[in-house]
């Protein structure tokens, strides 16, 4: 990695990694603020911000912004998530300047029409219908909701109809000018890149962002919990969690390689046991989400009426089980997988640049390779098996069920009987 940073007089950090070998340049703008940092009325805003900005600035209309992108080849997105915002394009390299000028002209210079305000509310109720229709979707939704209740980071991405068709022009100017600030933007590239040039740049476009901070988002503080949706489907979507690890935990590397044993691929417990063994359903995988103080390790799986009786206390064996008899090839299977998955990934300048900003936001500065792999080696089975006794024992089990549950009374108190079983597992 051939890494580069810079931080302007407004706070506003630069970072590139220069892929010489290339002929193209993805990079984009990262802002250090998503869902997680909305009031409860304003749930939703960050998300139609980020559509609103490629709705039209005082030079550009929205056709334009499309077609001058367009006219060299180039794309240009953005992006949503629970702790940050992103809007990224990808050019050839000569291109830089312009995906740049366009960025800060939807970023600074957005007009926010009342006309262009209404049709995209209304695209993004179609989003929140067509997650309502999706099964999976809506149990992802209750389980970050159910997992941390009545906070910010539990809120859906999306909103709610409510809150999105209530926010005004004037509402979208005040959160941009609210959250939108040097010291919370980190400007990020990689591939075929001259960071002097794209510093010049970013001074010219950026530098007249306000230099002081944002107030930290509140803290997060895991509750756990169940939640049930009845639909009549033919399957039953279930997810099971419990607390996971922050990122600057130490524990993190183990929990992220434990997910990898219990259902990151075809060879992992999970799906040998329940899909392979068992036939109980066509998928199910683990999987451990980490945020800036808080965690979520989880099981996903979807299964028939008739199968979740089964389904659900052979999960809880394997959560027994892998609190003390994890093998040392296991380990080293799942460390190899993830260290291939990185490697092939930062393959992709658009996946190094994200890597980068992501880094920068989360530990104020960009690992080497070789860092990141001697955190993933330096994991050891009895740390693995540490942190899966500490994590499979909470007494807050998170559930979420979406299908068919008013035939199975059983779901109706899963919650509760898992805590008990998990404490019997704990005692046994």
């Amino acid at each position: 990695m051939d890494v580069e940073v810079t931080r302007l007089a407004n706070g506003l950090t630069v970072v590139t990694d220069n892929m010489p070998h290339l002929a193209t340049t993805a990079l984009g703008v990262w802002v250090q603020g998503g869902s997680r940092s909305e009031t409860l009325s304003q749930n939703g805003i960050t998300h139609l911000l980020e559509h609103m900005a490629f709705k039209g600035t005082k030079t550009r209309s929205a056709r334009r912004i499309a077609e001058e992108i367009e006219a060299v080849g180039g794309e240009l997105n953005a992006a949503t998530s629970v702790e940050h915002t992103n809007y990224h394009a990808r050019v050839l390299a000569e291109d830089v300047p312009l995906a740049l000028d366009i960025l800060s002209d939807i970023l600074l210079n957005s007009t926010f029409d009342e006309d262009e305000l209404m049709r995209e509310k209304h695209v993004i109720l179609q989003e929140i219908g067509a997650a309502h229709d999706t099964p999976d979707d809506m149990a992802f939704d209750l389980f970050q909701e159910t997992a941390w209740s009545k906070q910010a980071i539990g809120r859906p991405i999306l909103g709610t109809k409510e809150t999105v068709m209530g926010f005004s022009p004037a509402d979208l100017r005040s959160y941009l000018s609210e959250r939108y600030r040097g010291p919370q933007m980190f400007l990020a590239a990689a591939g075929k890149v001259d960071h002097r040039e794209i510093v010049a740049i970013a001074e010219e476009k950026f530098g007249d962002l306000s230099s002081q901070s944002v107030a930290a988002d509140a803290s997060a503080s895991y509750t756990g919990g169940s939640s049930r949706v009845q639909r009549d489907l033919m399957e039953i979507q279930l997810l099971l969690g419990f607390e996971g690890r922050p990122y600057r935990a130490d524990d993190y590397y183990a929990a992220q390689v434990l997910a990898s044993i219990m259902g990151g691929g075809m060879s992992s417990r999970l799906f040998q046991e329940i899909r392979e063994e068992r036939g109980l359903c066509y998928a199910v995988y683990a999987f451990h989400w980490a945020f800036r103080d808080t965690g979520l390790f989880a099981i996903h799986a979807a299964t028939g009426e008739e199968d979740i009786e089964e389904l659900v206390p052979v999960l809880i064996d394997q959560l027994y089980r892998a609190k003390s008899d994890i093998t040392a090839e296991e380990l080293d299977r799942s460390k190899a997988q993830i260290r291939a998955g990185l490697m092939m990934s930062l393959e992709s300048p658009a996946a190094r640049a994200a890597q980068i900003a992501r880094q920068m936001m989360i530990h104020g500065r960009v690992m080497t390779l070789d860092e990141i792999n001697a955190k993933i080696d330096a994991v050891s089975l009895d740390q693995i098996c540490r942190v899966a006794d500490e994590t499979f024992t909470g007494d807050a089990p998170t559930l979420s069920a979406v299908g068919p549950l008013d035939k199975i009374p059983y779901l109706e108190t899963l919650s509760d009987r898992l805590g008990v079983s998990m404490k019997r597992a704990a005692s046994a």
